[in-house]
């Protein structure tokens, strides 16, 4: 079952990495890390923030609250985010 579970969570961090590159100057997928920083490290404004949440939610169809929101700060946050959702939804 862990197993699995990297899988798929690798599945939807590749898809969210890809997913960001419109969004973020200069990114280079294989530095991206999931410790790497929204904001600070790929920087993101807010306006492209709010693009990147209005994106995850379409593409893995979740949905994100406000609160939710506002504690995404990493990529690897943005990635257990949307696999907890979807396992959720299952």
């Amino acid at each position: 079952m862990a197993k699995e579970s990297n899988m798929e969570r690798d599945k939807v961090r590749a898809e969210f990495v890809a997913m960001i590159q419109p969004f973020v100057r200069n990114l280079n997928p294989d530095q991206i890390q999931d410790d790497t920083l929204l904001v600070d490290d790929l920087n993101v404004n807010s306006a492209r923030l709010v693009d990147i949440m209005l994106e995850m939610e379409d593409r893995f169809a979740i949905r994100i609250d406000d609160e939710e929101a506002g504690a995404l700060t990493t990529v690897g946050g943005a990635v257990d985010l949307i696999v907890a959702k979807k396992r959720r939804a299952a």
